[in-house]
C-alpha cells in the first residue's frame, strides 16, 4: 500500500471522527494528515511527510485555538439579553410559594416565575428577570428595590 493511501485513509478517519464527535480540532488534524498525503504525492520521504503533517496540523490547531480564544461562545438564548428582550426587565412578585416559585402577571399574561438562589430567601417585591427556561421566568431580587421587611 502506498504511503499517500495511508495518509488519505487517516485523514478520512479523522473527518469521520470529527463528524461523530463535533470536535473541530479533529478537522484541523485531518488537514494536517492531508498535507502528509500531499507530501507523499510530491515524493518526499517518510520524515518529510511526517514533518509536513505535523507542521500543517499543528499550525491549524494553533490557529483554531487562537481564533476561539478571541471569539468566545455566545450565551444560550435563554440567558442572552441580545436575543431575549425580557432579560433585565423587572416585575413584581406579590406572593412566593415555599418552593421558590410564583405566578405573576407580566406583559398581559400569566407567567410562572422561579427565584434564582435559595427559595427560603424569597421575599415579595420587585425582581429582575435574569433568564428564561421554557415559559418560566427566572428572577432575582432587584438591587434597587427596597425589601418588604424594611418598609
Amino acid at each position: 500500500m502506498a504511503d499517500w493511501t495511508i495518509w488519505w485513509l487517516l485523514a478520512g478517519a479523522a473527518v469521520v471522527l470529527e463528524l461523530l464527535t463535533g470536535t473541530f480540532f479533529l478537522l484541523m488534524l485531518a488537514v494536517g494528515l492531508a498535507a502528509g498525503a500531499l507530501a507523499a504525492h510530491a515524493g518526499l520521504d517518510f520524515t518529510g511527510q511526517l514533518l509536513s503533517a505535523a507542521a500543517v496540523g499543528g499550525g491549524a490547531v494553533a490557529i483554531w485555538q487562537r481564533w476561539r480564544a478571541r471569539h468566545p461562545a455566545q450565551p444560550q438564548a435563554g440567558h442572552n439579553p441580545n436575543i431575549n428582550l425580557d432579560i433585565g426587565q423587572s416585575l413584581t412578585v406579590e406572593h412566593w410559594r415555599a418552593d421558590g416559585t410564583a405566578q405573576v402577571r407580566y406583559r398581559g399574561a400569566d407567567w410562572a416565575v422561579q427565584l434564582q438562589g435559595d427559595p427560603a430567601s424569597a421575599q415579595p417585591g420587585r425582581h429582575t428577570i435574569v433568564a428564561l427556561q421554557g415559559n418560566t421566568l427566572l428572577v432575582s431580587p432587584s438591587a434597587a428595590a427596597p425589601s418588604v421587611a424594611s418598609e
